[in-house]
């Protein structure tokens, strides 16, 4: 059994199979995950877990180099744009529109589904390179 770090089998595989580049999705509990791509599903009930909550345990276990959100959780969802903006201080974090970011699901190498219930609460984690 694994002593620490993430212990969710399916995410854990995920991040230990990512390349320079390659790209996870943390959704909340509305976002259409595009055919083709596995969904790992967290949600319990509604806003359980949360999405910060989910980050935070990913973001413990990836190097991570840019982030995507959505343009629309500027005036939709403040509360989650300043914590991606605390929580990826030295990354690139680029905005899009919702539909764009949609799109960019299509190549994500998993989408991971959490029960948060609030607008546009959302992300694509790039992975970055850990050269030790």
């Amino acid at each position: 059994m694994k002593k620490n770090g993430m212990l969710n089998s399916h995410i854990a595989k995920v991040l230990a199979d990512l390349g320079h580049t390659d790209r996870i999705v943390i959704g909340d509990v509305g976002l259409p995950v595009p055919p083709g791509v596995p969904k790992i599903d967290l949600a319990l009930r509604l806003g359980t877990p949360g999405f910060k909550e989910v980050v935070d345990a990913i973001a413990e276990d990836m190097v991570i180099e840019k982030v995507v959100i959505a343009e629309e959780m500027k005036a939709e969802n403040k509360e989650t744009l300043q914590y991606i903006h605390d929580t990826f201080r030295d990354c690139e974090i680029e905005a899009c529109p919702h539909e764009r970011f949609k799109q960019l699901m299509g190549d994500a190498k998993a989408v991971i589904r959490t029960g948060e219930a609030k607008p546009y609460a959302n992300c694509i984690l790039q992975a970055g390179v850990h050269f030790g």
